[in-house]
């Protein structure tokens, strides 16, 4: 059984939650899905491999630029355990689309969850998660996916018996719909045009000759081009970001579980 995990993480914080739970179901290979210049293609899983699969929840769906990335592998037995990384909002159908999109590419998905994560734009909500509580309960769910998977086939006059049924996850079909949302993070004064935020760009939203502006119909505000600015000088616009806060409120505040499906 070879391990392998493959993240979509613009800001770290789904990276952080593999991180957790891959201290006790270790990952052989790790994969990064926010390489624009990546060939994906090249990525193989037979039988052999259990594949785990993260994503953060974008207005309740998968971001489609995961799902683009995936389809170039090939994929032909393999299991996964699949993540939906979110806000401390919800992730609505972000697991269903990402099970039911991993079935499509030729995945067997044994194992999901749903984790808290800091806010990627209005910090304040998920602050600090994932944290130490959180480690501890992903470690856990990582040693038992582990033994699920090592006792996943039973003999039969000989013959090893998948006995696993198919795995449950929260969603609805159609999926919610997303349209991204009008926070596009741009240049301030300070910004020397060293280029490191259109090189890091999952989707190429910012020219490499012109690193101070940015493609606002390409942009899907993953807030990578904050994380990456060494001089700080990425941002959105603050009003923004206080009337998005206040819309939040009252579903963002207080600590959201992660959940589990095994």
């Amino acid at each position: 059984m070879r391990i392998n995990c493959m993240y979509f993480s613009p800001t770290g914080g789904t990276k952080k939650v593999m991180e957790f739970f891959c201290e006790k179901m270790p990952a052989e290979q790790w994969i990064d899905l926010s390489i624009r210049d990546c060939d994906y293609s090249t990525y193989e899983f037979g039988e052999e491999d259990v594949c785990i699969i993260a994503v953060p929840s974008y207005g309740g769906r998968v971001p489609g630029i995961v799902l683009e990335r995936m389809k170039q592998m090939k994929v032909q037995g393999a299991k996964a355990v699949i993540a939906a990384v979110y806000g401390n909002r919800a992730y609505d159908d972000t697991l269903l689309e990402l099970k039911e999109e991993c079935g499509a590419c030729g995945f067997e998905v044994v194992a999901a969850l749903a984790a808290v994560a800091e806010h990627s734009i209005v910090r304040q909500y998920g602050a600090g998660r994932p944290d130490e509580e959180d480690r501890k309960e992903l470690q856990e769910f990582a040693k038992r996916v582990q033994e699920s998977l090592e006792n996943a086939y039973i003999e039969d006059n000989g013959q090893e018996i998948n006995n696993k049924k198919e795995l449950k996850v929260p969603g609805n079909s159609p999926y919610r719909e997303y349209n991204g949302v009008p926070l596009k993070p741009k240049a301030g004064h300070d910004c020397t045009k060293c280029g490191k935020c259109a090189a890091e760009c999952p989707v190429g939203a910012i020219p490499e000759d012109n690193p101070d502006t940015v493609d606002e119909d390409k942009c899907i505000s993953c807030m990578r081009c904050i994380t990456v600015c060494p001089q700080h000088a990425r941002k959105v616009n603050s009003v923004l970001v206080l009337g998005t806060a206040a819309k939040l409120k009252k579903v963002c505040s207080g600590r959201k579980p992660n959940e589990l499906f095994l």
